[in-house]
Order: C-alpha cells, then structure tokens, then sequence
C-alpha cells in the first residue's frame, strides 16, 4: 500500500502544484489536501507542513513523520502541542546547499567589491568610481556552521579563492581540503578574530540566538561585512546597526531578519550599506523538493533516519 501524505504546506491554493508535481516525479506517494474536508487525516501516516496550530499538530500524534518544507522547524517544536515522538525531518536535499552557496558566494562579491555602491549611484544617476583593489585571494571569510549545507558554502568559497575558515560544534582544530576548522567555545573568538567576511549559517538554539552581538561582531576585522542566512533571531540588529554607524563594519547582506515580513518602518530598508533579500537564498525547486521529500518518507518507511532529521535534545 502506497505511503499517503497529507499536504497543508503554503496553504490550499498551493496544493495543486504539490500533487501534480509528487504525480510527475514521485507518483508512489498517495498525496491529499489537509484542507479537503472529505479527507480522513487519521488515514495520512504522513503530513508535509510549513506552519502548523497547535490543532494541527494534535492531529498528527498518530504519523510516522512530519516533513518542512522550510530548514528551520523552530515554529513548529516550540508548540506544547507538537508530538516528539513523530520523526521531524527538515527541508533538504542537494540543490539547498547548491543554491545556497551560489547566494553566498554572490554576497560575498558583493561586499567584496562594495557593490551596494553601484546599485546606489545608479539610482541616483550618478557616474563616480569606487575601486576596490582587494581580492578574493586576500579576504578570510568565516563561516559559522559546518554542517550540510555550511560544508558546501565554506568548500565553494574556498574553491573561489577565498580563504576560509569554518566553525562548528565540535571541538577542536582541524582541516578539511583547503577549509580551516574551528570548534566549541574556546574556537569561537579565534575563528572571529581577523575575519573580513563573516557568513552566519547557524541553527536556531538557546545558545546561539543573538549570537551575532556588538560583542562578537567587534571581533572582526574593522570594515568586516556580515552575510546572514542563517535565522533572524540570531542578529541584534540594533547591535549591527550601531557597528555600521561607528565604522567598525563596512556592509551587510541579510536574507533573513527577526521580524519577516520585515516591518515597513525598519531602519534596515533604508541603511546604505545594507542589502536585503527576502529569505531566498535557497529554495530549491518543487521538482528537487519533491525527489527529496520522496526519498525522505522511503527512509522511514524502512525504518532509516533521514539524516535532517530534527534532533531535539541538540535543538536542530
């Protein structure tokens, strides 16, 4: 008997593409709308969510997994409602960490080479050259987070030219291929310290909400850019605004931000040395998304983790 998925991700309108494209590329799935009153969501033994309520949640105590659409489940556990002992499996798959290299190795160009400038003379009609002699060859970009998708942004960056160092979890100095890596608490400040780049692509947890701070960001090199693509609570913005203003730091790329959809009034839109993109940096395609959400419940069906499987005890 076919696995059945019941879809709620993006809401109804939303639910026509998802079975036409799991009908097209992985037609072993028998896919229903949460939101077809005539459906048994008890007979689901799957659901695939972005954004859940708590009754929602209630109703999907008896499934054998529960799939994201999103890498950041942190909306979805922080309900007293959420059932732990349903396998949680994050968005995926290989085209996420492709894409978000790309994003990556963009916002890195564009810091590099002070390309908020262009965008903004050319607004104004303004002819004026700002030349940046600095390389990618001389610039030390940090990337926190080296996991599955940190692994392939600090490799591609390397790969680029760009000298590269990497901190995770685990302690310990190591290397890997043309990658410096740095880990725990005591490697934390060493892999800030001398960074022109610094690139956040960190999980949500207790211990590294507002981990971007006046403090850690002061130890960067002065005129450091910061690219976040990790998760809006991780930023004090305040913090980063105030480092702008002061000079210490050059520029920001920031895909996501605290509050999304970021507030008409934020100081953030209008600030010349940052760039904003609304949380883009990698969504793969519905076809990739598909591939993967498929093989993801093939692993569980045989009794196999996915490896994004969410960890609570490590929070991501």
């Amino acid at each position: 008997m076919a696995p059945r998925l019941i879809i709620s991700a993006d809401g109804p309108e939303a639910y026509a593409g998802w079975r036409d494209s799991f009908a097209q590329h992985a037609p072993e799935i028998d896919v229903v709308s949460w939101f077809d009153t005539q459906t048994p969501r008890e007979e689901a033994q799957y659901a695939l969510v972005w954004e859940a309520d708590d009754h929602d949640l209630r109703a999907m105590h008896h499934m054998r997994g529960i799939l994201c659409t999103g890498a950041g489940v942190n909306h979805l556990v922080s309900s007293p409602d959420f059932p732990h002992h349903v396998p949680l499996v994050r968005m995926g798959g290989g085209d996420t960490g492709t894409l978000m290299a790309d994003y990556v190795l963009w916002a890195c160009m564009t810091l590099l080479r002070d390309a908020r400038t262009w965008a903004l003379q050319q607004e104004r009609h303004v002819w004026a050259r700002n030349l940046v002699s600095r390389t990618s060859a001389s610039t030390h970009v940090t990337v926190l987070g080296y996991g599955q998708i940190g692994s392939v942004v600090a490799q591609r960056l390397a790969r680029a030219g760009f000298q590269v160092t990497a901190w995770r979890r685990a302690s310990g100095e190591t290397r890997d291929g043309e990658v410096r890596l740095l880990g725990g608490e005591e490697g934390f400040a060493s892999a800030l310290a001398g960074t022109d780049l610094l690139v956040n692509l960190l999980p949500s947890t207790p211990q590294t909400r507002q981990i971007l701070n006046r403090g850690s960001l002061s130890l960067l090199k002065r005129g450091a850019g910061l690219i976040n693509v990790g998760r809006g609570d991780h930023l004090v913005e305040a913090d980063l605004l105030a480092l702008l203003e002061a000079g210490h730091l050059a520029g920001a790329v920031l895909d996501v931000v605290a509050q999304e959809p970021l507030s008409p009034v934020s100081p953030l839109w209008d600030h010349p040395a940052i760039t904003l993109t609304p949380h883009v940096a990698s969504e793969a395609s519905r076809e990739a998304q598909v591939r993967y959400l498929a093989q993801s419940i093939a692993q569980l069906e045989r009794g196999e983790m996915p490896a994004l499987l969410f960890d609570h005890r490590r929070g991501y």
